[in-house]
């Protein structure tokens, strides 16, 4: 598809393993998403915890919790499903990640912009 943008080779993520970053625009502001690899399949997410909008990672594609099941911020320790972004504990109560839709083929993981988020700015 001629909108999607290239993320990474498929192999630069691994199940459990650090994500990939990725920069966009979200909502017209500069910001990041990321990629990572659960039970063998890519999900995506905008880079913002729903608790409080700042980054989860606390070193660069460190997104998983040390169990490796699930999603974790660093600032507060709220933790989400990899598959689904919905908070499953901590400060994110009944919050969830911004999925944003991925897809793999030739080896690559690419992102799919919508009305939201979208190529980020030159």
């Amino acid at each position: 598809m001629p909108d999607d943008i290239l993320i990474c080779a498929a192999d630069a993520i691994v199940d459990g393993g650090k994500g990939v970053r990725f920069a966009l625009t979200a909502g017209g502001e500069d910001a990041t998403g990321f990629v990572v690899r659960h039970g063998g399949k890519a999900f995506a997410y905008l880079n913002r915890c729903a608790h409080v909008p700042i980054e989860l990672d606390w070193n660069e594609g460190d997104f998983f919790e040390s169990s490796k099941l699930y999603l974790m911020c660093s600032t507060h320790g709220a933790i989400y499903v990899p598959e689904t972004g919905q908070c499953a504990g901590g400060p994110c109560r009944g919050g969830r990640l911004r999925p944003i839709a991925v897809v793999e083929r030739d080896q690559n993981i690419y992102w799919q912009p919508d009305d939201y988020v979208r190529p980020a700015r030159a």
